[in-house]
């Protein structure tokens, strides 16, 4: 085996890229690039029968969305191809045949109603389920009498008697499995497809992968795998399994869980920005040294150590991400900000489809006055709903406000300040001149003056920039909502 990291992501492309799926993508690019090693995407695309349309190219295109390059895949070929499985069939079968030839496996002429039969018998015996081993002995002669019963064999690898597997777990430590535990497990299915264990080991072997890091739900996997490569005499990489992800609720992170945003081309549509979403994922289960959280992927590879990985389960806490986007969101530049927030302003109707000139001075005008208050993109729809829909009753700070008795004489000076500005003088200038002038001439200033023109314009007590938003409702409107406030 090479002395030089060589780890691997092997995503089915049976879905999209999910929260889960992309943690562990990110994991292992993290560590290949901090130890100066190579990063592989394998396609596991085995399962022809769930496997989705556009899924493989899903993966590869918000990896990339998400900062993730890599070394070695279907897209850029390196010495250890193909990258696909259905494309190294021919690989896979000298294999199992060698297998067969040196009594390790055997071919397995059981139906599903027999192998179902045998499972309910087992359990209701108080038993754990288990092969059998049934076919594990068959004369040539049974064999024929099988075939020509129309039967088409499996293969399952004769699993050693008597053995304890065990491995140093880069996570969790030292961990056993006895074989009298697993029963002869098929290695080729009755298609002549490998199945998952046989065709990982026979890869991960092959591309010379140093480290597998993947999530916990495949530590039963690996005695199976170690048998494989036993059978082999090959060395087995180093393993380490990743803690799941749960929800705020401490549950397994669910794909049914509507609560959370599951899906990586999710986030791109309600416009995160890809460097808070790396950053948060490297985050669920996984923590650097001291009280730091924000990074660049740049110092994530620097910073990346496997020996931190957390033994506890990851709560994904959806307010983390958001205050983490809302961070580079504050920090980005504005025409970035603008470009996540213009496709949902376009599709709640409040810009063209093709936006001219003055349409797009006004999206950007908008999104910077609200984008302290923004956490993503699509947020930009509810925080801009003040300047589309009438304002509502003030609240009880509101209505004492507008019960003073100075409100109408500042809400009458100020209509015809703006009446007098006409178009072309009603600019964030102009605006912030005329509400001078309403102080020079009514005698009202501070809260008295800023607040009732708050209120009648928006309904609100509190909220952005003053003279941006008179702006941004543009002259017509403010003249209409004055004069309705007035009465």
């Amino acid at each position: 085996m090479t002395d030089k990291v060589r780890v691997r992501y092997a995503p089915s492309p049976t879905g999209h890229l999910h929260i889960g799926n992309a943690r562990t993508a990110i994991f292992n690019y993290l560590f290949a690039r901090h130890h100066g090693g190579d990063f592989i995407i394998r396609i596991e695309d085995t399962d022809v029968k769930r496997n989705v349309e556009g899924g493989e190219q899903n993966q590869l295109t918000y990896l990339k969305w998400l900062g993730v390059d890599w070394d070695e895949s279907v897209d850029r070929e390196g010495a250890y191809g193909p990258y696909r499985q259905t494309e190294r069939l021919g690989i896979y079968r000298e294999l199992w045949q060698d297998l067969m030839n040196r009594g390790l496996a055997y071919f397995c002429y059981c139906t599903e109603e027999e192998l179902e039969r045998e499972r309910e018998e087992q359990l209701a015996r108080g038993e754990t389920p288990k092969y059998s081993g049934r076919c594990r002995h068959l004369t040539e002669e049974d064999r024929k009498r099988l075939e020509a019963e129309g039967r088409v064999p499996s293969v399952r690898f004769a699993v050693p008697q008597g053995r304890t597997y065990t491995f140093n777990d880069m996570v969790k430590g030292e961990i056993s499995f006895r074989s009298e535990d697993f029963g002869d497990f098929v290695i080729v299915k009755k298609d002549g497809i490998p199945t998952y264990n046989f065709a990982v080991a026979a890869d991960d072997h092959l591309m010379e992968i140093t480290h597998v890091l993947r999530g916990e739900d495949h530590i039963t996997n690996t005695p199976r795998q170690l048998m494989i490569y036993e059978a082999f005499g090959w060395t087995p990489p180093v393993f380490g399994h990743m803690t799941l992800i749960v929800n705020e609720q401490r549950k397994k992170l669910s794909k049914r869980d509507e609560s959370i945003v599951q899906f990586i081309e999710q986030y791109d549509a309600l416009g995160y920005m890809p460097e808070a979403l790396l950053n948060f994922i490297a985050l669920l289960g996984w923590s650097p040294e001291g009280e730091e959280e924000i990074f660049t992927r740049e110092q994530l590879i620097e910073i990346f150590d496997a020996n931190r990985l957390s033994k506890s389960p990851a709560v994904f806490d959806t307010a983390k991400l958001n205050w983490l986007n809302q961070h580079y969101l504050k920090a980005a530049p504005l025409e970035r900000v603008v470009g996540l927030c213009l496709p949902h302003l376009q599709k709640a109707g409040r810009l063209p489809e093709k936006p001219g000139p003055a349409d797009l001075e006004w999206a950007t005008a908008l999104v910077a006055l609200l984008r302290d208050h923004l956490r993503f993109g699509a947020e930009i729809v509810p925080l801009s709903d003040l300047f589309f829909t009438e304002p509502q009753e003030p609240d009880d700070e509101g209505k004492a406000v507008m019960s003073e008795p100075s409100v109408p004489d500042v809400l009458r000076a100020f209509s015809r300040q703006v009446e007098e500005l006409g178009e072309e003088g009603f600019t964030v200038d102009g605006i912030k001149a005329a509400i001078k002038a309403v102080q020079k001439e009514t005698g009202v200033k501070g809260k008295g003056l800023f607040m009732p023109i708050r209120i009648a314009l928006t309904g609100q007590t509190h909220g952005p920039d003053l003279n941006g938003c008179i702006w941004l409702l543009g002259r017509s409107t403010v003249l209409k909502r004055l004069s309705a406030a007035l009465g």
